[in-house]
C-alpha cells in the first residue's frame, strides 16, 4: 500500500505538467474563463522532524507524511492573483525515532532505546483531518498556467487516529495513544513554481499533553517541523 501512494505522488506532478502543457497550448481563447480559479487540489508528501524534544531521543528511520485534499480559492482582486483558500484534507504523518512507548493496565510510559530490548523500530502515527487557511499570491493569468506562487496561512488539523507502534525482535505491538493531543495547529508555507512547490509546516502547540514526560522525569515537548513538496491540480 505504501509503494503505491508513493508511486502515485513520483507520477503525479509528471501527469500534472502534461495536463498543463495541453492547457497552454489552446488556440481558442474564446473559452478562456475570466472568472478562473487557481490550485484547488493539493497532494503533498514530506519529512518530519522532531523538534524541541528530549536531548536523549534520537529520530531513525524515515518519518514520512502524506497530504491530500481541496481548497476553496477565493480571489480579492480584479487580475485574481491575490486572494484566500480555505480548505479540507487528510493527512498521515508518522514520527519515528528511539522514543519507546508502551501500555501496561491502561498506563502508557515514555523510555529510550536501551540494551534491554531490541529494537527494530518505534513510532507515533497519526490520521488527521485537516483544515488550511492560506493567504494566497501568485503571477497566474487567464492563459498562463505557469506561475510562481506564494501560499502562507494556518492549518489546523483534529487527530482521529493516534496510535504508538513498537516492533522488536520479539515482535511488534501498537495501541492508541491517548498522550497524542487530538488537536493540533500550526503555521504553513507554500512556494514554488509550476509543478514544484516545496511546503513547510511548525507547531505551534506540543504533540503531546502537557504533563507527559520520560520515566527520568523529562518532559516530552516536541513539536513536529514539516518539510516536503507539494503539487497543486487546477
Amino acid at each position: 500500500m505504501k509503494k503505491n501512494i508513493l508511486y502515485f505522488l513520483f507520477v503525479l506532478p509528471f501527469l500534472i505538467h502534461g495536463q498543463q502543457l495541453n492547457i497552454n497550448n489552446t488556440d481558442d481563447v474564446d473559452d478562456v474563463d475570466e472568472k478562473y480559479l487557481e490550485d484547488q487540489i493539493y497532494v503533498g508528501l514530506n519529512y518530519n522532524f522532531m523538534t524541541s524534544k528530549p536531548s536523549d531521543v534520537t529520530q531513525r528511520n524515515f518519518s514520512y507524511g502524506l497530504q491530500f485534499g481541496v481548497i476553496r480559492d477565493i480571489p480579492l482582486n480584479r487580475n485574481r492573483n491575490f486572494g484566500l483558500g480555505i480548505g479540507l484534507g487528510y493527512a498521515i504523518n508518522s514520527y519515528y525515532s528511539d522514543l519507546i512507548s508502551t501500555k501496561t493496565d491502561g498506563v502508557i510510559e515514555y523510555t529510550t532505546d536501551s540494551d534491554d530490548i531490541d529494537l527494530v523500530r518505534s513510532k507515533f502515527e497519526t490520521h488527521s483531518i485537516e483544515v488550511p487557511f492560506e493567504f494566497r499570491w501568485r503571477t497566474s493569468t487567464t492563459t498562463d498556467y505557469n506561475f510562481f506562487r506564494v501560499y502562507t496561512g494556518f492549518k489546523f488539523a483534529y487527530n482521529f487516529g493516534a496510535r504508538s507502534v513498537l516492533v522488536t525482535d520479539d515482535g511488534r505491538e501498537g495501541f492508541s495513544n491517548s498522550d497524542i493531543d487530538k488537536l493540533q495547529y500550526g503555521l504553513s508555507f507554500n512556494f514554488g513554481y509550476n509543478t514544484f512547490n516545496f511546503h513547510l509546516y511548525y507547531a505551534l502547540n506540543n504533540f503531546l499533553k502537557d504533563g507527559t514526560s520520560l520515566d527520568t522525569g523529562d518532559s516530552i515537548n516536541f513539536k513536529p517541523l514539516r518539510l516536503g513538496l507539494v503539487f497543486y491540480i487546477l
